[in-house]
């Protein structure tokens, strides 16, 4: 279920391109803490524990200062050519609150015959901020083409409720590779009984 990862933060006071990029400069990153109603708290945050922590996805956040909050990042800004971080967005969340989030969809297995087409990557659903489950997978092994699998039936953690649209399609399994052409492999061995028969 869910990672945590604690990181200590620091308010901000001072606002504005140039405070932002003094931040920067420190190796820090300027983040916006928002939710349940209260007013955006502005702080810092150490600029490689967070790049590190945001190779999770919805990844936890406790933020360590004056007091301790648990956040859920919902903004990521990051320089286009460099890559930094350059500013994240953080949603306050409670011990057993609700949560809307995408979770990556992982295929395992091989099918059995086909091309396996991917259509989904991730998918919409609520589950508790602090049990927020770090993927779903479908098993794919021994599927056939024709074989469909729609959002309907992933195999959702416990306490994990489907937002999306039940019918949407994940995944589904295609007709036979090219290099591997059934029919005309079919029609090749025909030919000499045909040529016979003449």
């Amino acid at each position: 279920m869910s990672n945590e990862v604690v990181i200590n933060a620091e308010p901000r006071s001072e606002f504005g391109k140039g405070a932002a990029r003094k931040v920067r400069r420190e190796s820090k990153v300027p983040v916006v803490l928002y939710g349940h109603g209260t007013d955006p708290q502005h702080m810092t945050l150490p600029g490689h524990e967070l790049l590190l922590a945001l190779r999770t996805p919805n990844v936890l956040i406790r933020l360590q200062g004056a007091s301790t909050e648990l956040a859920l990042p919902k903004g990521v800004q990051r320089d286009p050519i460099r890559g930094f971080l350059e500013h994240v967005d953080l949603l306050l969340v409670k011990s057993g609150e609700k949560v809307t989030i995408d979770i990556p969809v992982t295929v395992v297995g091989e099918v059995a015959d086909g091309i396996l087409d991917q259509q989904l990557v991730s998918i919409s659903v609520e589950s508790e901020a602090t049990h927020i489950p770090t993927g779903v997978e479908v098993n794919v092994e021994g599927m056939e083409v024709g074989t469909q699998v729609t959002a309907g039936d992933l195999k959702l953690p416990e306490g994990t409720t489907l937002i999306a649209d039940p019918d949407t399609l994940v995944l589904h399994v295609t007709g036979a590779p090219t290099g591997e052409p059934e029919p005309e492999a079919a029609e090749a061995a025909a030919e000499p009984a045909n040529g016979s028969a003449e």
